[in-house]
């Protein structure tokens, strides 16, 4: 695996393999890698020759008040991660790398309407700050595809927008969320839960599912929304919301919804989890 530390080495490193017809699949990260970011990894080595991850935290996307300084930073156990899944390049930029100018007189990147409810109402700016760094990314890269989690399924959806609106070249791979044995949906923030905190966390999806169950047998989504959050109050989660929403737009389900999604985050302690899940719309449910 080769390290590229500057935006200048990875077109140095990119450019020969492009004009030899190779095809680049490319995984974004923050670094403090676990299993699920390597299965985004693995994915990607299945639909290219060549695959490139990037581990870079950015702090465009933290809002004030959040844990920019205390995220962990694991450089040289992901890269030892990465080697081990022969990940061809790894690229480490570093912020006056991608943010020569400065943030406050950075060009930002915005996706109406996709990124205002959901994770965008708690976190306002964070998904200007993801686009913006994974458009600077794609363009630094310029791979043909580009492989994220379903687990940020808000943030997959508000990338997959970008990139059909910005006519960019890259093919946007959803792969499937990373779960523990009891469902809890991996994460880098699990490791901030107390002993007692991880027992009741896959009770997020738990309710979830439940509450997939009742929809399928045509139950009021406003009423399951709400006996959701009263379950997960229950549990001694702290609900930031619980959302049943078109898949496509995010927003509220219609006769014309193709497919709906479950959106749930909620606070457990200080640790704040996100899930969801997609399923078929029983029109009884509206």
């Amino acid at each position: 695996m080769q390290i590229l530390e500057s935006s200048s080495a990875v077109q140095q490193a990119l450019t020969p393999l492009r004009a030899k017809n190779k095809t680049i699949a490319f995984v974004p990260t923050m670094g403090n890698l676990h299993e699920g970011h390597l299965s985004l990894v693995q994915r990607a080595k299945q639909e290219a020759d060549i695959v490139i991850v990037s581990i870079f935290v950015n702090p465009l996307q933290f809002g004030e008040g959040e844990d920019l300084d205390k995220y962990p930073r694991t450089m040289k156990d992901d890269q030892e991660k990465l080697k081990q899944e022969q990940v061809d390049f790894l690229f480490t930029p570093t912020v006056d790398d991608i943010y020569p100018h400065g943030m406050a007189n950075q060009t930002q990147v915005s996706v109406p309407n996709l990124g205002s409810f959901h994770c965008g109402s708690s976190r306002p700016g964070h998904f200007d700050g993801v686009t913006t760094v994974v458009n600077k990314l794609f363009n630094i890269v310029q791979p043909q595809i580009a492989v994220f989690g379903e687990k940020d399924f808000q943030q997959l959806a508000i990338i997959r927008k970008m990139v059909s609106d910005l006519c960019m070249p890259v093919s946007i791979i959803g792969a499937a969320t990373g779960r523990a044995e009891d469902g809890l949906a991996l994460s880098s923030r699990n490791q901030y839960l107390s002993p007692e905190q991880r027992l009741i966390a896959p009770q997020l999806n738990q309710v979830i599912q439940q509450t997939k169950k009742a929809l399928a047998n045509g139950e009021k989504i406003t009423l399951l929304e709400q006996q959701a959050r009263d379950k997960l109050d229950q549990h001694g989660f702290k609900v930031d919301y619980f959302n049943i929403v078109d898949a496509d737009t995010l927003d509220d389900v219609n006769l014309r919804s193709r497919e709906i999604v479950i959106l749930a985050a909620a606070f457990l302690g200080t640790p704040r989890l996100i899930d969801n899940q997609t399923c078929p719309l029983n029109p009884k449910a509206i």
